[in-house]
């Protein structure tokens, strides 16, 4: 009877990236875009019509809307990808934690498409095109315009926004123990950086 040798561990080739080093840089890099985007939306929310740069900063509000969009694609195939490969040969075991954390991931996800896509629509219902960065792109409305829905859009871009919000750092207390190991790495580089 023969036995299956362990499979030896490759690394990627310098310069190439694994699918799971992609996604992590996928996850970070939308975790920037949507502090952006919240310290923005905040900022913007309260700020006077008359003020000269409000228009700039709803039009860059807009266009990073579109990149987490895009970026969402992104992840999800690098995701899909990553889970077919770690679970081709077997299936993972479905504790009541593994349960608790596809939950929360799925919930994440859905957060992740809903929040961008209710600020279009509410755009869309305001009249309002979304430009990318000021260039002569123009993302193709969805819906008219229609003053209920726009209101509708507006609620709803709100409540969802808070809401992931909330997700987030459920996401973040469930990570913690990796959160701190970050900051620490973190603080060391930093140090030796200065030093």
């Amino acid at each position: 009877m023969a036995v299956a040798q362990p499979q030896k561990q490759t690394k990627a080739p310098r310069g190439k990236k694994s699918m799971a080093q992609r996604l992590w840089f996928l996850h970070w890099l939308m975790a920037a875009v949507y502090l952006m985007l919240f310290i923005g939306g905040i900022y913007m929310a309260d700020l006077p019509r008359e003020v000269t740069y409000r228009g700039s900063l709803y039009t860059i509000h807009k266009t990073l809307g579109v990149l987490v969009m895009s970026l969402l694609l992104a992840r999800i195939s690098v995701l899909l990808v990553v889970v077919l490969h770690k679970y081709r040969r077997r299936l993972p075991k479905t504790t009541p934690h593994w349960w608790r954390m596809t939950a929360l991931h799925a919930a994440l996800y859905t957060f992740m498409l809903l929040v961008p896509l209710s600020g279009y629509l509410f755009s869309n219902a305001n009249a309002k095109d979304i430009v990318i960065f000021g260039t002569n792109l123009v993302m193709p409305p969805l819906i008219g315009a229609d003053k209920a829905l726009a209101e509708l859009g507006r609620s709803a871009h709100f409540w969802l926004s808070y809401t992931f919000l909330a997700f987030i750092l459920l996401h973040g207390l469930d990570q913690r123990k990796y959160l701190r190991a970050f900051l620490r790495r973190s603080y060391k580089t930093i140090a030796k950086t200065v030093s």
